[in-house]
Order: structure tokens, then C-alpha cells, then sequence
């Protein structure tokens, strides 16, 4: 970080500016109101989810222009999705104070430099090796043993860019679909895992690091569908995967959010999968059931105030709302739910204010509070809203 980009305190009363006009942006505008912030945000699309609750600039986030409309009228800037473009947040560190800088979007960007950062902070990651062709494809295939995955270094999300390679006669048609996206491919070892696991790590522009409790996390179709805390592992599983969050964190020099998702395997061995810089969908059950949200210490962490508590509230069980369930999602909301009362749990509903409902699209989450995560389960199977998950 250099050091016009170094700590610096950001007070109550100033502008945040936030590349991005989602879901996560509208939430942290939510949560960062209370504490007195003015926030404006960067979007090509209009009447985006975050421009929805703060002034939005209508652009393209590559569009240097609209970036430095974006400069001029914030005090400190923050991104809500790691895909925005490396080189207009290099520029908007010229213009502007960005506490989580260009160079970790750099790494995040990209599977083989973030699994060296990894790497270098002492987490564990599965096998994996870059391959530049088909033959060497198979030769991973063969090295790994299958099942195994075939990824694009950069650009997947939800499961895309990525290939299952089931035997090895499928190593060439993996590489033909993938090499299209012309960018660096990595092949990873199946890791054969009992459940996945996050966690969500906030460090501050003064270098405090506070990490949440540990989520697990159900993914269907490659969609997070559930996020159960307190996760169903051990407490010195948990112990782990927060010291191996924190540690990340530091090494990186991460300011702002990291959330770490990892693999647990039968024998209680972790491996990191990925990395996301910013609040992540896991981390959405803290808004409730924590005493201070994932939003909230955010805007702390860029800020430089001191970070909130993340002591857990309430178990809780966060559950995706997708396109597809919105019909079902909007009439549960109008009627009278007497299983709440009798399962002894308080749904909370966020939805994000997405104009097109569009298939497997989140559009909104519940987070079911409850005295004992099997009543929140209970409630989500008898809505039958996600029945065909």
C-alpha cells in the first residue's frame, strides 16, 4: 500500500463512494447510514439495488470519466464485487483514497495468483497445477486422479468456468471448452470434503482484525442455498479456520472484508478454495444475528473506527431467495405464519430490489432465527418454497 493509501481516519459525516450498484452495495448503505455516512455509488445500470437507497453516477466501470466523477465526490472509495477492473481502481487510487488499494483485486482476480497468496500465508490449498494445452491437461488428470476440476484463472463465478472432469478421456474436451476464455487454466485435485465452511475476516485501515463466526454452507447447483451458523463442526475446526482467516488477512494486508471459504474434510483437515474481497453472500446471517453485520464492519474497517463486536447473537440459518422462488417468497411475506411460532424460530426477509426475477438470479435471503438450527431447517423444508432445490 503506498503511502498516500496508508491509514487514515475516516469520520462520521463524510461520502463513501462504492464501485458497484448491487445487492452488497445496497446493503452496506443500509448498514452504514446509522453510523452517519453519505454514500454514493457506480453503476451502468440505472435504478440499480444500491442507487435505489444513495445517489447513483450512471456509468461503466471501466469508464475512466465516470470514475473520477465518482473521485470527486467521495472521501474514501470501496468496491462491492471483486470483478471491477484492476486499472480503474490503480486510477482511482491516483484520484482518491482507496484503503483496499488495486493490488488485492489484482490477486483476487486471478486462481493461480491468489492461490500463492494462500500459499504464502501459511493456509493449505488443494493440488493443483497450471496446464497450457490439452495434453498437459491430461497429464494433471493423470497426476490428480478423478474426479477433478479443470478452471479459467480469472472470470468464474456460481460454478462458471469450470469443467468436472469425471475420466481422463474427458481431459481434451475440458481444455476445448474452457481455452475459448483465453486466459491461464488451472487443474485442482477433488478435494473429498465432509462440508464447506467460511469465514468472513475484517481488517482495518490500522490494522485491527476481528474475524466472524464460522459459517457452513450448502451450495446447490453451485449457488450458495444455505448458510448455518453455528457451523456443524468442532470447536477447535472453528478455532482453525478463523486463525487461518486472520492470518490470511494479514499477510495480504487486506483492508476492508476477506471472506475465506474453505473445505473440511472427514478428518478435520481445512483447504481454502477461494477468496472474495468484499461482504460476501455467507456472511448475510451476521445482519441479524450478530451484534455487529458484516456490512457495518466494513465500513468501519475502510473507515478506520474501531471494529464492532461479531459475538453471535442467535443460531441462525441464512437461505437464498432465487428468481424462482420470488411468487412463492411474496405470498408467504402477506399471510399469518403460525409454524413460527410453533417452531420457535423469526424469519427476517431482506429482498434487493432487482427489477427482473430472472432464474437461479438471487434476488433476496431470509434469515431464520432460532433457538436450535434443526427448528430453522424445519421451517425452511415446510415452506416448500425451496422443494425442488
Amino acid at each position: 500500500m503506498s503511502d498516500i493509501q496508508s491509514s487514515k481516519l475516516i469520520p462520521p459525516g463524510s461520502t463513501i463512494g462504492i464501485l458497484g450498484g448491487g445487492q452488497l452495495g445496497r446493503m452496506m448503505v443500509l448498514q452504514g447510514t446509522p453510523l452517519g455516512y453519505q454514500f454514493i455509488t457506480l453503476d451502468p445500470a440505472t435504478n440499480a439495488p444500491c442507487g435505489q437507497v444513495s445517489q447513483q453516477i450512471v456509468g461503466r466501470y471501466d469508464d475512466p470519466q465516470a470514475a473520477e466523477m465518482l473521485a470527486s465526490q467521495a472521501d474514501v472509495i470501496t468496491y462491492e464485487f471483486e470483478n471491477v477492473d484492476a486499472d480503474v481502481a490503480a486510477l482511482l487510487e491516483q484520484k482518491s483514497y482507496v484503503p483496499q488499494g488495486s493490488q488485492l483485486l489484482y490477486t483476487t482476480q486471478h486462481r493461480l495468483r491468489e492461490k500463492r497468496a494462500i500459499e504464502a500465508a501459511g493456509a493449505t490449498v488443494a493440488p493443483y497445477m497450471e496446464v497450457r494445452s490439452a495434453a498437459e491437461t491430461l497429464q494433471a488428470v493423470q497426476q490428480f486422479g478423478t474426479p477433478c476440476v479443470l478452471k479459467t484463472a480469472t472470470g468464474g463465478y456460481d460454478g462458471k468456468g469450470q469443467f468436472v472432469i469425471r475420466n481422463e478421456e474427458q481431459a481434451q474436451q475440458a481444455y476445448d471448452e474452457l481455452s475459448v476464455a483465453r486466459t491461464e487454466l488451472v487443474v485442482e485435485q477433488f478435494i473429498h470434503f465432509q462440508c464447506e465452511l467460511s469465514v468472513i475476516a475484517a481488517r482495518s485501515s490500522n490494522g485491527e482484525i476481528k474475524t466472524f463466526p464460522v459459517s457452513e454452507n450448502v451450495h446447490v447447483d453451485n449457488i450458495l442455498h444455505l448458510s448455518i451458523v453455528p457451523a456443524r463442526v468442532s470447536a477447535e475446526i472453528q478455532q482453525r479456520a478463523e486463525q487461518m482467516a486472520a492470518a490470511i488477512a494479514e499477510s495480504m494486508n487486506a483492508v476492508g472484508l476477506l471472506a475465506v471459504e474453505l473445505f473440511c474434510t472427514e478428518d478435520g483437515q481445512l483447504y481454502v478454495n477461494e477468496l472474495a474481497p468484499r461482504p460476501h453472500n455467507s456472511g448475510h446471517y451476521t445482519i441479524e444475528a450478530c451484534e455487529t453485520s458484516q456490512f457495518e464492519q466494513h465500513v468501519r474497517a475502510i473507515c478506520g473506527l474501531p471494529l464492532g463486536s461479531t459475538a453471535l447473537r442467535s443460531p441462525v440459518v441464512m437461505v437464498n431467495i432465487l428468481g424462482e422462488h420470488i411468487p412463492a417468497i411474496t405470498e408467504k411475506m402477506i399471510q399469518v405464519d403460525l409454524s413460527t411460532t410453533s417452531l420457535h424460530v423469526n424469519p427476517k426477509y431482506h429482498l434487493y430490489g432487482k427489477e427482473e426475477a430472472k432464474h437461479k438470479r438471487k434476488m433476496g435471503h431470509i434469515n431464520v432465527l432460532c433457538h436450535n438450527i434443526e427448528d430453522a431447517l424445519a421451517w425452511i423444508d415446510q415452506t416448500n418454497i425451496w422443494r425442488h432445490e
